[in-house]
């Protein structure tokens, strides 16, 4: 990965040698910035355990020093962030397939992949993020302006707000006992987010932090060793979508409204927007409902990408890494650079997402599934060390301890979020 980073920094290094950035156009910087950061994306998308912030951290760490004019590194960082944020589904959907027999238990994304819908997933999952993005952009301009003069009050009762999210998560439990499990979860990630989130850890990167290996050991390892015993992904089979345009719209227009709220607050996760769209959307069956959360939670990350630009520009406050990134490094972060760029590269990254995807199901489907989750496991161990030394290892494994009280208990993942949440509402 840092070989990427560095290569991308070296053709924009290139550029500004050939012509100042004082020369260059800004029309053709920003391409330029946005086909470096789609490259950037791809690539780092792929990384299993690498979570979208955790690359903006990296790319923080060469923003302010990347050569070449600031709107194409701008852009670049944008697109990067962007892009990412559609590949990831990749191994999220083809690393840590469980045995069969335990099918029922699996994430709704795997419960379509050993079902062989994982090409469908795929293209649901595009389908999605797409459609998000162009929906998310014109709705986020008058909700934009409603916030603004809300959020004084939202900012004060933020803690309540909070309260009620964690409230309606574990409304959405179906029995007493995944209830009951929820708290324990709820409980547990708070606990962890209060021990480790105030600590300084430190690593070999010259930018990192204890949220990659936190987030990785809530929700990868668990998810990975579940599966080691697992066949792997099973033979695959066609791309078409077995569920109906109504539905599609529902899912989509679901998730976007949940990263509409996502995207103003801080401490919540678009799986926890997707979980509570979901809530609202009608009875289905489990592969419909699979179907659903994987076109609404990728819409809800995607509108989540949109409406943070928003919230940056009319709150001055900025929720994705991405933008933390920007603001720490004195970039560009107007809406008019923003906004295109980020359309554009999410364009890009849906169109890649079912190219790339069927791909890596056909190369996963050939390895062998022990190995593999040993070999994932063990770039988590790494990435964890490089972005928070020993500490980092040490959180990453009692993450992975914590992240399987949902496995063990049968509630949802989704109340690991707690991890951040919780702590905000007791401070």
């Amino acid at each position: 990965m840092l070989l990427i980073v560095g290569a991308a920094v070296a053709l924009l290094d290139r550029v500004a040698t050939l012509a100042p950035p004082a020369a260059v156009d800004p029309t053709t910087a920003t391409l330029l910035g946005v086909a470096v950061g789609v490259l950037l994306g791809t690539c780092s998308g792929l990384v299993p355990g690498l979570h979208a912030n955790a690359f903006a951290l990296l790319l923080a760490g060469v923003a302010s020093d990347a050569p070449g004019p600031p709107v194409a590194v701008a852009a670049a960082v944008l697109a990067a962030s962007t892009v990412h944020t559609f590949l990831d589904v990749v191994p999220a959907l083809t690393l840590g397939v469980p045995d069969a027999a335990l099918a029922p238990g699996a994430l709704p994304a795997h419960e379509l992949v050993l079902g062989g819908r994982g090409r469908e997933a795929l293209r649901l999952s595009a389908l999605g993020s797409g459609a998000a993005l162009c929906l998310a952009v014109p709705v986020a301009v008058p909700l934009t302006d409603v916030l603004v003069e809300a959020y004084p009050v939202v900012r004060d009762h933020l803690w309540l707000v909070l309260a009620g999210v964690v409230v309606a998560l574990v409304w959405t439990e179906p029995s007493r006992r995944a209830t009951l499990a929820a708290c324990v979860t709820i409980a547990a990630a708070t606990g962890l987010g209060l021990a480790v989130l105030d600590r300084s850890f430190g690593g070999p990167l010259p930018v990192g932090g204890v949220l990659a290996p936190l987030l990785a050991g809530l929700f990868g390892v668990p998810v990975l060793l579940a599966a080691r015993r697992g066949a792997g992904v099973p033979p695959q089979g066609d791309a078409a979508l077995a569920t109906s345009p109504g539905s599609v719209a529902r899912s989509v227009a679901a998730g976007t409204g949940g990263g509409a709220f996502v995207g103003y607050l801080p401490g919540v996760s678009a799986g926890v927007a997707g979980t509570l769209a979901l809530a609202v959307l009608p009875g289905r069956d489990p592969d419909e409902s699979a179907r659903a959360y994987v076109t609404a939670t990728s819409a809800a990350t995607t509108a989540t990408t949109v409406f943070a630009l928003f919230a940056l520009a009319g709150l001055g406050t900025p929720r994705t890494g991405a933008l933390v990134a920007l603001t720490e490094a004195e970039l560009p972060t107007g809406l008019g650079l923003a906004v295109p760029v980020t359309v554009a590269a999410g364009l890009c990254g849906a169109a890649l997402v079912p190219v790339v995807g069927d791909r890596a199901l056909a190369v996963v489907g050939r390895l062998d599934q022990r190995r593999l989750v040993t070999a994932v496991c063990a770039l988590l161990v790494v990435l964890s060390w490089a972005f928070a030394g020993v500490g980092g290892v040490v959180v990453l494994t009692v993450g992975g301890v914590v992240g399987h009280i949902p496995v063990r208990f049968g509630c949802r993942r989704v109340h690991l979020m707690c991890v951040l949440m919780g702590p905000l509402i007791l401070g």
